[in-house]
């Protein structure tokens, strides 16, 4: 099941699986969202929780037991509940389970608020645990912008900033190697070099909005205030890029597989509450 949102000609269309934001368009008729073709990644805008990219061996320990968990955790393959709604609005729960249980010993409560204003569509995160010790995790956005036309005819325009830090990956995990980008008027030019080492991860970015440019016109921005990381990605002749505002990131190449030693990780005590957004503005 989807729902859709509507205001004043714009409309945005999240998926209940997952609650996933599927689609987001303009009065013209314009997909800023990409259509997750399967040919190159067949996913829009996946919510990563309980965390944020991959575990050393796909698991981790907690108070001597083991667990699995898979890349980017398990919210994006599992259906939410539609909790409030209205015709701007949507709220999303997903709470735990025997099932997430099994994969993540921790009793939370996730909602995801989408709301709609015009050209801008607010995303908005909820975490809570409700039980009765501190709650490990990470939380993070994954949305795909599909970019029409040439990749090389676009760009991004940070908020600040004359370079960038990027760690490179290494197997999916967090490397000690880092390349800096030079941006030339807060520009990096898109190409698909960029990526032939997976994800570019910006750790503790100073920039907190960034813009997609097509020939010198704004396309998209995302604003994250709160966030501290950024991810960028896409796959090689891809149409689309990935813009990923995050509240941790891969386990590093050295890791002890420990969940509470893990590097990145927000804690919350019992019964607290843990709130964030980011925006998606198009033009």
């Amino acid at each position: 099941m989807k729902k859709t949102l509507s205001h004043n000609g714009f409309s945005a269309t999240i998926d209940y699986h997952g609650a996933e934001l599927v689609s987001f368009k303009s009065p013209d008729g314009t997909e800023y969202i990409w259509n997750g073709d399967p040919q190159f990644w067949g996913k829009h805008s996946p919510v990563l929780f309980p965390i944020v990219g991959t575990l050393k061996n796909n698991g981790f320990t907690y108070k001597g037991a083991h667990f699995q968990l898979g890349r980017h955790g398990f919210a994006r393959d599992m259906e939410f509940s539609l909790t409030h709604h209205s015709d701007n609005q949507a709220v999303f729960s997903l709470q735990f389970s025997a099932e997430t249980l099994e994969k993540y010993p921790f009793r939370f409560w996730l909602q995801i608020n989408y709301r709609l204003m015009d050209n801008k569509l607010l995303i908005g995160y909820s975490v809570i645990n409700e039980g009765t010790g501190k709650m490990p995790f990470s939380l993070g956005a994954h949305p795909a912008f599909a970019l029409a036309g040439n990749f090389t005819d676009y760009s991004l325009k940070f908020e600040k900033g004359a370079s960038l830090r990027a760690n490179l990956l290494e197997n999916d995990l967090l490397s000690d190697t880092i390349e800096t980008l030079p941006l030339e008027n807060r520009r990096l030019a898109l190409d698909y070099s960029l990526f032939e080492k997976d994800a570019l991860v910006l750790k503790n970015i100073a920039a907190k909005s960034v813009s997609i440019l097509r020939l010198d016109k704004r396309v998209v921005t995302v604003g994250y205030d709160d966030f501290p990381h950024l991810g960028l990605w896409t796959k090689p002749g891809a149409p689309f890029l990935c813009i990923e505002p995050w509240f941790g990131y891969s386990d590093t190449t050295g890791a002890s597989g420990n969940i509470s030693e893990k590097e990145s990780m927000m804690v919350l005590e019992s019964e607290a509450v843990f709130n964030t957004n980011f925006t998606i503005e198009v033009f």
